[in-house]
């Protein structure tokens, strides 16, 4: 595996908005193949029974105990609230009622698509796999929920923002949603 540049182009208050802008990137995406991996930190026990409903074989681990529970360990995740999620390999339908799930509590939602297409026009060739991610951070601003917010972040993924073309493209991906590219790039750990 490899790591990615993630860059944030589209922080928004509004998740509507968010996940409008993730349908369009994903329109633009080959998503044959697609999946899409969960990663969480679940607080109440309201939320954890809604994504539950989506995801009844949850992949957890405690984060608060010494001895940490998981759903490995056939534990249950109720009475070990905070629960970390990392839950992956996912059809990219469950996306959006996983999100609808959360509440305040938050995650990022990475698309794990098969290509960024050729894009003549704009000079850009294909991206395989290897490098063709998309991540919705809910109700935070970074990739590992450190980053608490209020607003939810759409970032795509690049092989190495430093190179031009990688970054022409992230710059024509956020045009395509009505973003734009800060500058903020996370190492994403793929």
């Amino acid at each position: 595996m490899s790591n990615s540049d993630a860059a944030a182009v589209l922080t928004t208050p509004d998740l509507e908005e968010a996940i409008r802008a993730v349908r369009t990137l994903l329109d633009i995406a080959d998503t044959s193949g697609g999946e899409v991996d969960f990663e969480a930190v679940i607080r109440s026990p309201e939320v954890l029974a809604r994504v539950l409903e989506v995801l009844p074989a949850l992949k957890w681990r405690s984060m608060d105990e010494p001895e940490q529970a998981s759903s490995e360990a056939g534990d249950d995740p109720a009475r070990c609230l905070p629960i970390a999620v990392f839950d992956w390999c996912h059809p990219l339908e469950l996306a959006e009622p996983f999100i609808a799930a959360l509440g305040p509590d938050p995650a990022a939602v990475r698309f794990d698509l098969n290509a960024w297409p050729e894009v003549p026009e704009a000079g850009l060739e294909r991206v395989s796999q290897k490098y063709a991610y998309l991540t919705l951070s809910v109700n935070s601003r970074d990739l590992y929920q450190c980053e608490l917010s209020e607003d939810h972040t759409v970032h795509v993924h690049v092989r190495n923002t430093a190179w031009p073309a990688h970054t022409a493209r992230v710059r024509w991906l956020a045009d395509q949603i009505g973003g734009r590219f800060t500058g903020r790039v996370e190492t994403a750990l793929l």
